[in-house]
């Protein structure tokens, strides 16, 4: 695991009338990555970007693009992602298996299970890396941490807010699992939600080193100085 802090930028938050500006804004303020939210509005409430819109990032960046695969059989959808231009794929644990009573409906949320089908959950990991992309799993903040399936990804996400929507406050109760992570996980470890100047150093205290942004980092006046403040420290 890279001891350096990345910043990734979530364009959920981005201005989309001038998407291919705030690209430009981000790059030339040092961003590492982006991070592309794909919601479907039954895994999540919120229903927001496809395949096409990270066509059209991978037409606009060379920086590695990450997709957050926030959607119901995600297995279905990889290769869709991978060829629109997708570097990374991440996968929510929460679509494999049985869920839990108070989430079966679609309006429920969040999403958890009663238990992690293993298996299946291995079959897409590996759909992702014949695709030649690096497979990540996503842990929502009411699962436990899934230590059998590490050894078949490339990084893990952690979800410091229930996912859906940006600007919803960082739950510090999942930082265990970041630091549970850095002890027995070799791989990207990357935390997403809430994350900001005020929240970053206890998530990076605790082993994370891809930081996710999307409201702190676009909604600062000053772009690059939000981005080079998280990066310093």
């Amino acid at each position: 695991m890279s001891n350096t802090i990345e910043i990734s930028a979530s364009i959920l938050s981005a201005d989309f009338g001038h998407l291919v500006r705030d690209v430009k804004r981000c790059e030339e303020a040092g961003i590492d990555r982006f991070h592309i939210d794909c919601m479907d509005g039954h895994f999540v409430p919120n229903l927001t970007i496809g395949p096409i819109m990270v066509e059209t990032m991978r037409k606009n960046t060379k920086l590695p693009i990450e997709t957050h695969l926030m959607i119901e059989n995600p297995g279905y959808y990889i290769e869709h992602y991978a060829k629109a231009g997708a570097d990374i794929i991440q996968i929510q644990v929460e679509c494999y298996g049985p869920r839990k009573s108070n989430c079966r409906q679609w309006n429920q949320w969040p999403k958890e299970v009663e238990n992690i089908d293993l298996p299946a959950l291995r079959a897409d990991l590996k759909k992702i890396k014949i695709f030649g992309k690096k497979a990540f799993i996503v842990i929502n903040p009411g699962t436990p941490l899934c230590e059998e399936i590490l050894n078949d990804c490339d990084g893990v996400l952690i979800m410091s807010v229930n996912p859906g929507f940006a600007g919803q406050k960082f739950m510090p109760e999942v930082l265990s699992k970041v630091d549970r992570l850095q002890k027995i996980f070799d791989g990207d470890i990357a935390i997403d939600g809430g994350i900001n100047a005020q929240t970053a150093p206890a998530a990076i205290d605790a082993g994370a080193h891809v930081l996710i942004t999307a409201s702190y980092l676009f909604g600062s006046p000053h772009l690059a100085q939000a981005a080079r403040l998280l990066k310093s420290i």
